[in-house]
């Protein structure tokens, strides 16, 4: 499963952490964090990740800290 239309960036990582898979933090992160480019093939080359938006998920942000992804609060 990927980000859906809908998500948040902390529903994403819920979504993408407790479901069948139970993916880490990181693959999670990596399968939920925006890119500058809207997230295309096109312009992929300059893209830069958007930092998470992890407000009121101080469980998240702690993940996040830890291994040393960008977020807001």
């Amino acid at each position: 499963m990927g980000r859906r239309i809908n998500d948040t960036d902390v529903s994403c990582l819920r979504a993408q952490m407790s479901g069948e898979s139970r993916v880490s933090f990181p693959i999670a992160a990596n399968t939920c964090q925006r890119m500058s480019n809207g997230n295309l093939i096109f312009g992929a080359k300059n893209a830069k990740p958007i930092p998470l938006n992890l407000k009121d998920a101080p469980d998240l942000q702690a993940q996040a800290a830890e291994y040393g992804y960008t977020y807001t609060r």
